[in-house]
Parts: C-alpha cells; sequence; structure tokens
C-alpha cells in the first residue's frame, strides 16, 4: 500500500498516475478524494487530527506528503508543524516510509544554483516555517526514528496547474487575449518544475531503498529562461504576439492592498528580482533521467488549455 496524505492537488495527481507502475494498491486521502486511477482506494481524512491521519495511514508501507495549505503566513504557522507531528507519528505508529514534497523556501536568497547541500537561511516568514517542519523530519531520521526523503522543487507549471504563478500571469492572460505579466525583472532567469516530471520522480525516489534520510531535487530542466524567454516560447505556442508588463514591486504591494493572495506573495519576491536557479544534477545522474525541456512542457501545457 503506498498512500498519498493531501491527494487533490497537481503533484498528488501526478504522483498517483506514476504510481501505478510500483503498486495497484494506492490510498488517496484529503478532506474530499477522488479517484485517479480505477482501483484507488479513497480515504477522507483532516490531517490536523491525529487520529485521523494514523488511520489514514495504517497498513501502508510508503506515505507521501504533498498536501498544500492556503497560501497565508499565520495558517502555515498554525497548521505545519501540527500536520508535520500527526504524520511523522503515524508513520512511526505503522513503521512507513515518509516521502515529503517541499519546495525551496528554506533556501532563501541564493547567490548561484540551489543544490541538495546549500545551506538553509530562509529570509521569509514562510521559509521559516518550512525550515521548523523539516528540521522536524530530519531529526526523526537522524535519531532512527524514521526513514525518510526530502523532496524539493522549484516553482511548477504543466497542464492543470491553477495555482502556478506562470498560469496566472502568463498563460491564462494569453488565452484571454491580454499581455503576460511578469514580477519585478523579466531578464533574470527563473527555474521552473514539469509536473509530470516531479511526480515521476517522486514515485521514483520512494520506490527506490537507496535514495532515503537525503535530499533530493526533482529533475528541472537546467536550460534556464529568462521572464522574457518564457513569455515569447508561451506566445509562440498560443500563437499571439509576446507582448507582457512588468509589475515592480511598489506595483505589487499596491495591488496587495486589496487582495490577500497578492499580500501574501510580498515576501517571496526576492525569488524574482536575482537568477532562481535550481540544480537537479543529483537525481539525474542517479536515474539517468532527462527533464522535459522548457519548450516541451510550455507547448503541452498550452495545448492542454486550447
Amino acid at each position: 500500500m503506498q498512500t498519498i496524505l493531501g491527494s487533490s492537488g497537481v503533484i498528488g495527481n501526478e504522483l498517483a498516475k506514476s504510481l501505478t507502475q510500483y503498486t495497484n494498491k494506492i490510498r488517496l486521502v484529503s478532506r474530499n478524494p477522488k479517484k485517479v486511477n480505477p482501483t484507488d482506494e479513497l480515504f477522507t481524512a483532516n490531517l490536523l487530527k491525529a487520529e485521523e491521519v494514523i488511520k489514514a495511514v495504517e497498513g501502508s508501507e510508503i506515505v507521501y506528503l504533498t498536501v498544500g495549505i492556503q497560501y497565508k503566513t499565520s495558517m502555515w504557522q498554525q497548521q505545519w508543524p501540527l500536520i508535520m507531528k500527526n504524520v511523522i507519528e503515524a508513520c512511526k505508529q505503522n513503521n512507513s516510509k515518509l516521502v515529503f514534497f517541499d519546495n525551496v523556501y528554506v533556501y532563501g536568497r541564493v547567490n548561484g544554483w540551489m543544490k541538495e547541500d546549500t545551506p538553509i537561511k530562509p529570509v521569509s516568514r514562510k521559509g521559516e516555517v518550512r525550515k521548523q517542519v523539516t528540521e522536524m523530519l530530519m531529526n526523526e531520521v537522524e535519531n532512527g526514528n524514521l526513514k525518510a526523503i526530502i523532496a524539493r522543487a522549484a516553482d511548477f507549471y504543466g497542464p492543470n496547474t491553477p495555482l502556478s504563478f506562470v498560469t496566472v500571469t502568463v498563460f491564462e492572460n494569453f488565452k484571454k487575449g491580454k499581455k503576460a505579466m511578469w514580477f519585478i525583472d523579466a531578464e533574470r532567469k527563473h527555474s521552473f518544475t514539469y509536473t509530470p516530471d516531479a511526480g515521476k520522480a517522486t514515485a521514483m525516489l520512494g520506490n527506490s531503498d537507496s535514495t532515503y534520510n537525503q535530499v533530493w531535487h526533482l529533475p528541472s530542466d537546467k536550460n534556464v529562461l529568462t521572464g522574457k524567454e518564457f513569455i515569447e516560447l508561451s506566445a509562440e505556442a498560443f500563437g499571439v504576439k509576446p507582448e507582457y508588463t512588468v509589475l515592480k514591486k511598489w506595483m505589487i504591494k499596491m495591488a496587495g492592498l486589496f487582495n490577500s493572495n497578492v499580500r501574501e506573495s510580498v515576501e517571496m519576491l526576492y525569488q524574482n528580482d536575482s537568477d532562481y536557479l535550481f540544480d537537479s544534477t543529483k537525481f539525474e545522474n542517479a536515474f539517468n533521467f532527462r527533464p522535459t525541456s522548457y519548450e516541451e512542457g510550455i507547448i503541452a501545457t498550452v495545448n492542454s488549455m486550447k
């Protein structure tokens, strides 16, 4: 049995598709789970309730934590440590291995490529929360209480990714006949992880004995594009002109006065004012895996929206 906690999001969905290569016993857990594969077992649970998590994990060889929480710092501070505590305890009780799907907020501002051994120096409140929960997890690993993996991805893009910032600012706008938007500086390079690659790679990590008790970066094309180049490829795929507006920090702060999601993104804008470079060489070499190129990924994403 392999169980996905937080199965309703894009990563849970892509992971469920990929796990069929390894098992026909897949349990999808969320507050409102829906089948991805015909044989999926559905289990309704609230990860904030310890007893529900223990039941959700029962009998699982491998557990994947891919849950998403509302993008609000106060919610992250309240809920993430509790969820991680509940999931760790459930995995220990059931002798389950744990794969935690993480982002790069713990690294903070990085000059150069983000790698698995990049120092943990968060510069945002959300990054501090991520640091707290990854330390909770790795402390259990170091004490020999748990076998676990931290699988990190860069910002997402791909088919059916409504919460991806490039879906909102580039793909959706071009689809509506509007100009694209980019944050802060379109001349800076910005890595993205293609979501089907992320799902496939997370399944590969979970089902390989040699990968545990380590951090892994999920495969992402190393031929990183600038914002301008990403917009140009997207426009070409849509068959429209590559017109775009660059939103400066003061403009985003102003918009944040009227929109809580925008307000919550302001502390993360350091990721846009300099190059954001994500290195997945470790995974690519270990699994002989070629990440989907931006050209291929953008075309597939645009085709899924037509």
